[in-house]
């Protein structure tokens, strides 16, 4: 799936991946989500992201995690 509205630029947020080239990083957006925010609230408090814009974000996470193995504690 390609990314249009994701981009990484050094010299923007430290190199994290963000929207459009704006200032608001994926993984802002994505914790709003996991806050329990809507999609219309994320857009209210950050008004230069669309709702395609938050789809996407939640879509390039997915992605991230699919493509990495992170540590997690196995169950006792």
């Amino acid at each position: 799936m390609p990314f249009d509205r994701i981009t990484v630029d050094p010299d923007l947020m430290g190199g994290a991946p963000t929207i459009r080239g704006l200032r608001i990083p994926v993984a802002t957006v994505v914790s709003m989500i996991a806050d329990g925010m809507t999609v219309e609230e994320i857009c209210t408090d950050l008004p230069d992201l669309s709702p395609a814009d938050v789809a996407e974000a939640l879509h390039y996470a997915a992605e991230t995690v699919r493509e990495r193995r992170l540590p997690l504690r196995t169950p006792a």
